[in-house]
């Protein structure tokens, strides 16, 4: 068994390429596609994700779009533990912090994201060996009424407080579904953004992610 070197033509198509991999450990998904192994996530946190992409033929790579941009659909690798449950919240994307003037929740890079997603769980438990960690079965999921409108207002209310130059003031409270918080390798990172004056300054950059609370939920209707 090879990786593919296409992109999957359809949902069922990628859904099949999911199914062929489920059970897999990353050590056997790696030695097949020829891919090194890190003794740990340290420093290759992104690792697993980028493994798993492989073997379903990603293409987006790092592009502000889904990672299936022909089928709107974004994967999500996620972590978690023996009985399903997130180990982390799970990353969305960027959160502009300067020039986002007339987006709105429609329009937004988050809903883009999360308008349909394919979830992959992983074993994610610290005492399983990376190279031991098996892949679960993979599923579509996309954000009903209830669950589109409880990640609108956390949006709104998260690029509110951005436009109105308070991003300093953002804690990783905010938000029920979604929340942001800084994204970058390291604190000596920077990135431009306004303050309440309309003053361009410098700070962290930030990103938006699912909490674990909003991720449990999908993954007990699809396990539970």
């Amino acid at each position: 068994m090879q990786p593919p070197h296409t992109p999957p033509t359809s949902a069922d198509d990628l859904l099949a390429r999911c199914q062929a991999i489920a059970g897999l450990s990353l050590g056997e998904l790696a030695s097949l596609a020829n891919v090194a192994i890190p003794a740990n996530l340290q420093r290759h946190k992104g690792w697993p994700g980028m493994l798993i992409e492989k073997w379903l033929g990603a293409t987006a790579g790092s592009k502000p779009q889904q990672d299936f941009p022909e089928l709107g659909i974004e994967l999500k690798t996620i972590p978690i533990d023996a009985a399903f449950r997130p180990l982390e919240t799970t990353y969305v994307c960027y959160a502009p912090l300067a020039g986002q003037t007339g987006v709105t929740w429609e329009t937004s890079n988050v809903r883009n994201k999360l308008q349909q997603v394919l979830w992959l769980p992983l074993e994610g438990d610290r005492q399983i060996p990376l190279a031991d960690r098996r892949v679960a079965s993979g599923f579509l999921w996309s954000p009903d009424a209830a669950e589109d409108l409880e990640l609108r207002q956390d949006w709104e209310e998260l690029t509110e407080m951005i436009a109105l130059g308070k991003v300093e003031a953002i804690t990783a409270r905010q938000g029920n579904a979604l929340h942001i918080r800084p994204k970058a390798a390291s604190g000596k990172v920077l990135t431009d953004a306004l303050n309440e004056d309309g003053e361009r300054i410098q700070t962290r950059p930030r990103g938006f992610y699912l909490r674990k609370s909003f991720t449990e939920a999908i993954l007990a209707r699809m396990f539970g």
